[in-house]
């Protein structure tokens, strides 16, 4: 059966790059011009050591939050994003992709976002640490800055310090390859291979997701019902009386499992 591992981070993370350091090829393309959302995702099957797993790409939060039009986008995409999570049997793996050296505002949120509201902490997280190719050794890098997670109440499974800048030359070249073996390691260590023990998914999570939304990014909280409604109407195809119904229950911050 194919895992599904959920990968995000901030942009410029280096999240496709990990995909095809995993994959061993070039699977996962970036475009610099592309318009960039939070929760849009692109997923990816890829195969090794006899297993079979589905990345889903995701792009998370960044620092700068997110205006009332953005948020309805990522309203959208939510509802999307879960669905196909859904379909596909839920979440084996949480992978927090982070760039060493850049720590933002955006780290707990992130952390928050995926762990806590999106897998109800219920499924295991782990932690890539790119951009690692100047160190004498990648893992020194853990040895000094690690106490920086706990500091941020980010609490991990395990961790690989790699780099996935590929077509690097000489030593930079063997530490690739090095890093194609920690990221694998790391994957296959801690996967679940039982979607039945974590995911929940549907309307609940899907509910809890978006008021993290709104209150962890949205730089004004006031949210008409009216373009909430319309928003799950038009670009999820949700019958009316369904999105009024998810649309109270995001307002109120109550969760009834009733709203199908």
């Amino acid at each position: 059966r194919t895992k599904n591992i959920v990968l995000f981070g901030e942009a410029g993370a280096g999240k496709s790059s990990i995909v095809n350091l995993m994959a061993g090829r070039d699977v996962a393309f970036t475009s610099p011009g592309m318009q960039r959302c939070t929760l849009q995702w692109q997923d990816y099957t890829i195969d090794f050591d006899g297993e079979s797993y589905k990345v889903f790409d995701t792009i998370g939060i960044e620092e700068s939050g997110l205006e009332m039009e953005e948020y309805l986008v990522a309203v959208a995409n939510a509802y999307k994003f879960i669905k196909t999570l859904d379909a596909e049997g839920g979440v084996d793996l949480l992978l927090f992709c982070i760039r060493a050296g850049r720590f933002t505002a955006a780290l707990q949120s992130n952390y928050r976002f995926f762990y806590e509201f999106l897998c109800e902490k219920k499924v295991p997280i782990v932690l890539a640490i790119t951009n690692l190719e100047r160190e004498q050794k990648m893992e020194d890098w853990w040895v000094r800055e690690h106490s920086i997670f706990p500091r941020y109440d980010i609490h991990v499974a395990g961790h690989a310090c790699i780099t996935a800048a590929n077509g690097l030359d000489g030593r930079h070249q063997q530490l690739y390859e090095e890093s194609r073996i920690a990221i694998r390691e790391l994957v296959k260590e801690n996967i679940t291979g039982d979607h039945s023990k974590g995911w929940t998914g549907g309307n609940n999570v899907f509910v809890s997701l978006v008021r993290a939304l709104r209150n962890l990014l949205v730089t004004n909280t006031h949210i008409r019902k009216m373009n909430l409604i319309g928003q799950l109407t038009k670009r999820c195809g949700m019958p009316r009386e369904t999105a009024g119904q998810l649309a109270d229950m995001i307002e109120q911050g109550e969760v009834r499992v009733d709203a199908a």
